[in-house]
């Protein structure tokens, strides 16, 4: 059974930073493609970044370029998501998936971390 269990979430503030994790079960994270995706409040799902099985090819949305970095732990068998300089549009539900973006109906998906960005 594959289990995909993200941490790290939290509130902060603007400009701030934090590090989400996505500890993986029943499947090698270094096997797969990998994604993250996320949900505002009232909104749909959205696709946040990709990293390629073996991790040296990474993909972003244009909203998180150059502030956000996704790796693999092969060792640990976790994804992380590296998040900079957060803004308060970055609030949201944070899901670890497999596939090339998450959000197929055949792409497993954890069941979130919560990051909230507020003054």
């Amino acid at each position: 059974e594959v289990q995909l269990v993200e941490s790290g979430g939290g509130f902060v503030q603007p400009g701030a930073s934090l590090r989400l994790s996505c500890a993986a079960s029943g499947i090698l994270v270094g096997s797969y493609v990998m994604s993250w995706v996320r949900q505002a409040p009232g909104k749909g799902p959205e696709w946040v970044s990709t990293i390629s099985a073996g991790g040296g090819i990474t993909y972003y949305a244009d909203s998180v370029k150059g502030r956000f970095t996704v790796s693999k732990d092969t060792a640990e068998n976790t994804l992380h998501l590296q998040m900079e300089s957060l803004k308060p549009e970055d609030t949201a539900v944070y899901y670890c998936a497999t596939g090339r973006t998450g959000l197929a109906d055949d792409d497993f998906r954890g069941q979130g971390t919560q990051v909230t960005v507020s003054s």
